[in-house]
């Protein structure tokens, strides 16, 4: 840090050096800026993030094309089995139909996180590890980011664009929209006879979707209920958890054993707007969604994409135009590149967000005619092919279906 100068000015400063960040960095490794990365955790504690991130088919072709695909430990996902609790009608959503090696996969963050590091790493990307942002301060040139004092002789990082890719949204900002679904998530790792076969669970109930999803020889499972249930629920022990959950998911799996479960508030925030000026938000920093479908680093990743791919065309535009003495140089925090930007991704992440609230608020209810319709809908899926591959596109490729 001491060799970063005060009055140096990067191209771009990514804040949070999580897999959105280390992506984003990865993505534009050939573009010619001038990046840093500064995240607030150690290297290790990044490395160790115990969640598991269900990856759409859309997202190994981006982290293939970022070339960290190869040799990230993943389980596929072949078949996906959609049932609702207390009623008929179910669907199943397979990868063969579509063409396709697996309509997803399961990675635990922190091996993500691991591969791409050694790209950025190698790429000769600086992240500036146990640096924490204190404010950003956006001016008419450049966006001016504070770090928290540790004695350290160089107090401040300048930048054309910052871009805020860690951290959660907080309560009382008047650009955050924030609705609170009264369920926690129950998540742990579960054994299973005869192993998964490459098959996923998703089991509506009154109270939330149960996920289990293949991961190693076993399951990762995502539990949802209200925080009262939820606290009875952590109060059980295994056997008697597991007896529990075993009647949620009926004779489709027989659960064996099941690990420490951890539990966390189920909360739906976004901003307005993911750009300002000089700054973008990305990933957690834009929006928290329901885990339901597992959509949420799947839409990150293409904001990720779709960034990178703006700031590519803008700087390559520049180059041509360099033999023009009156033509401006290339500048990462240009109010026409970041407002591009957040128009041609406007239309997926509104869609990828109300697709998911949609399904928590139609199915995490006992309302009867809600119920019967469910099971229609979910009959409809499985008797017509193209509604089913309508919305195993979305899952994989996000609201525009586009991979």
């Amino acid at each position: 840090m001491a060799d970063d100068a005060p009055d140096h000015v990067h191209d771009l400063l990514i804040v949070g050096a999580g897999p959105v960040g280390l992506a984003l960095a990865l993505a534009l490794k050939d573009a010619g800026l001038d990046i840093v990365l500064a995240d607030a955790r150690a290297r290790e504690a990044v490395a160790r993030d115990p969640r598991d991130l269900a990856l759409a088919h859309g997202t190994r072709l981006t982290l293939q094309r970022l070339g960290v695909w190869d040799g990230l430990p993943t389980t596929a996902i072949q078949h996906i089995h959609i049932s609702h609790q207390g009623g008929l009608g179910r669907t199943l959503i397979d990868a063969a139909e579509h063409e396709l090696p697996a309509l997803g996969y399961v990675a635990s963050a922190g091996a993500l996180a691991t591969a791409l590091r050694k790209a950025v790493d190698a790429a000769g990307i600086p992240v500036f590890d146990e640096t924490e942002i204190t404010n950003l301060a956006a001016g008419e040139d450049d966006v001016i980011a504070s770090l928290a004092d540790t004695g350290r002789p160089a107090p401040t990082l300048r930048a054309r664009l910052a871009a805020c890719a860690e951290g959660g949204l907080r309560a009382g900002d008047p650009n955050v929209v924030e609705h609170d679904y009264g369920q926690h998530a129950l998540i742990a790792d579960v054994q299973v006879a005869g192993g998964h076969r490459h098959t996923a669970f998703e089991r509506f109930t009154p109270q939330g979707p149960v996920a289990l999803l293949p991961k190693g020889e076993g399951y990762a499972l995502v539990h949802v209920a209200r925080p009262e249930t939820a606290d009875e629920l952590l109060a059980l022990d295994d056997a008697a958890y597991l007896a529990r959950l075993q009647a949620h998911i009926g004779g489709r799996a027989r659960l064996t054993g099941v690990g420490p479960r951890l539990r966390y508030p189920l909360v739906l925030r976004y901003r307005r707007s993911t750009i300002a000026q000089r700054t973008v938000w990305l990933g957690n920093a834009a929006q928290t969604l329901h885990p339901v479908a597992g959509q949420g680093f799947n839409l990150a990743l293409r904001d990720v994409w779709a960034l990178a791919d703006a700031l590519l065309r803008a700087s390559e535009a520049a180059r041509q135009r360099s033999d023009d003495p009156a033509a401006s140089p290339f500048d990462a925090g240009a109010a026409s590149i970041l407002a591009g930007y957040a128009n041609a991704r406007g239309l997926d992440r509104l869609g990828t967000m109300r697709f998911t609230d949609t399904l928590v608020r139609v199915f995490s209810n006992d309302f009867a005619p809600l119920r019967h319709a469910r099971g229609a809908a979910l009959f409809a899926l499985d008797l017509i092919p193209p509604l089913r591959n309508f919305v195993a596109r979305r899952m994989m490729f996000g609201a525009r279906a586009w991979p």
